[in-house]
């Protein structure tokens, strides 16, 4: 599985498809635009400044802070998706401060724990429309974040919103919007976002961006840990091909450096597949504007076939392998449990909650109270989840 792009070929112009700042449709509430910065630069800044990008850094993404301080975390990851997305935005003519924007913001609404606290925080949620990651981070980032004296949340462009809403494709029907998030909901009741549509290339660059750190950056944290073994993943086709490629060149190499080697060429495998899958798509389609890229019948950004199946067959291994191996199961039992502990008590018990998040006017209401609940739970840190449990489920502890 090879590719006829080797080079880095920036294109000198933007395509007249991509996503300009220039031709914003604007935020919900209006801003003077400045002179130092572009509406997408602001809206990256606006990220960056956040309090819930920084509390990404203590965020799980497989290996909970404890186990060693060497893992990738949500921020780390984010920072790896960014630089990916921008490469790539860069090469296809495409506005790579959007691209870089949604990379960066993607992951604000997981909860501490990665996966396995959504799984328990949904759960917990099931009486009160659930919970989801991704319609979180649009909360997060239109109410949630309090910072601006003028308006709830970053006020970020449209076109930023829409593509953290959406960046993996359209969420409905046009109109139909029964089964969505109630956070989606709720915010596309005041600024529609368009939902039956696909979002702009850009964001669909963020999208793949993050399939590519990802699972790259898992494999890399896998083998350090020694969850999974180079010869076994070797068994998979495209890495062991990379793999036969690196000892053919430098003999045995100590793990990590092997490790480094391996994982780099499988990213510049997956990024140039993507250039050349993405390049067919624009060719077939002919779009003149943004707007031909979100009323398109499929994305546009994409792996090949090829790839799509390898993706397929890696996520697979890594679930088998790495996500579903006993010390992984073990932490996420754990996890879970505090997770699940934490929004009972403070559900039947608001008045626990610290002062700043004390809402007597909505107690009444189960609905809001559980969303209100899950808001707090869902923006901690894994660290703070822990102290919190500790706090107020040790009962030889009277720390307040």
């Amino acid at each position: 599985m090879t590719s006829a792009f080797t080079l880095f070929e920036p294109t000198p112009h933007y395509a007249p498809y991509a996503c300009l700042a220039a031709k914003s449709r604007g935020r919900l509430y209006p801003e003077t635009d400045t002179k130092t910065r572009s509406p997408f630069q602001r809206d990256r800044d606006r990220i960056i400044h956040s309090g819930a990008f920084r509390r990404l850094i203590h965020k799980t993404q497989v290996f909970v802070h404890h186990e060693g301080d060497y893992y990738r975390t949500r921020l780390t990851h984010s920072i790896e998706v960014a630089q990916i997305a921008r490469s790539l935005s860069m090469v296809l003519g495409l506005d790579n401060e959007i691209a870089e924007s949604l990379a960066l913001v993607h992951d604000f609404g997981h909860t501490p724990f990665g996966h396995a606290g959504e799984e328990a925080l949904d759960a917990a949620m099931t009486h009160f429309k659930g919970f989801d990651h991704n319609a979180q981070s649009l909360r997060v980032v239109t109410k949630l974040e309090q910072r601006y004296a003028d308006f709830e949340g970053l006020n970020l462009t449209w076109e930023t919103l829409e593509g953290l809403a959406k960046h993996n494709g359209p969420l409905c029907s046009k109109g139909e919007f029964d089964e969505l998030s109630i956070n989606l909901r709720t915010y596309n009741d005041q600024h529609d976002l368009e939902l039956h549509t696909f979002a702009s290339a850009e964001a669909q660059i963020a999208a793949v961006a993050d399939d590519v750190a990802y699972n790259n950056h898992d494999i890399a944290d896998g083998l350090r840990a020694g969850l999974l073994q180079m010869d076994k993943l070797a068994e998979l086709p495209l890495i062991g091909e990379i793999v036969d490629e690196v000892r053919g060149a430098y003999g045995k190499m100590d793990e990590g450096r092997e490790t480094h080697e391996v994982v780099r060429r499988l990213i510049n495998r997956m990024v140039n597949d993507i250039l050349d899958e993405s390049r067919k798509r624009l060719c077939a389609l002919q779009p003149e504007t943004v707007d031909d890229i979100r009323n398109a019948s499929r994305s546009v950004i994409s792996f090949s076939d090829e790839m799509k199946e390898f993706d397929k067959r890696l996520k697979s291994f890594l679930m088998q392998n790495m996500y579903r191996h006993y010390k992984v199961n073990r932490m996420s039992s754990k996890a879970k449990r505090i997770m699940t502990d934490l929004f009972e008590l403070f559900h039947s018990e608001p008045e626990c909650l610290p002062t700043e998040w004390q809402k007597p006017e909505i107690w009444e209401s189960d609905q809001e109270r559980a969303r209100h609940v899950a808001d707090f739970i869902a923006g901690m840190t894994d660290s703070y989840a822990i102290l919190e449990h500790k706090r107020l489920f040790d009962t030889s502890l009277f720390e307040l």
